[in-house]
């Protein structure tokens, strides 16, 4: 790999390193907005609900886990201005 192309690769790591989710990255163009926007999604997900599958527990009238085969939650994303579909 020539110089010039070792340091452009760098340059475009450091570009994606740098980046941090905005609700905006669902309505991007770019490839790595959006799956930033995805990727902060799971890890929500995950910290929410113990998983990514997207569904929600099944509880009883005392908070108790009856089943995970929960809700799905719904995809719906964001319009052009950002604001939830």
């Amino acid at each position: 790999m020539d110089k010039k192309n070792q340091e452009q690769r760098m340059e475009n790591a450091r570009k994606v390193a740098e980046k941090s989710y905005h609700v905006f990255d669902y309505t991007s163009h770019h490839e790595s907005d959006k799956g930033l926007a995805i990727t902060h999604e799971q890890v929500s997900d995950t910290y929410m609900e113990g998983t990514i599958d997207g569904k929600i527990d099944r509880l009883n009238d005392n908070d108790e886990l009856t089943n995970h085969e929960g809700e799905e939650i719904p995809r719906k994303g964001f319009d052009d201005n950002g604001q939830k579909k």
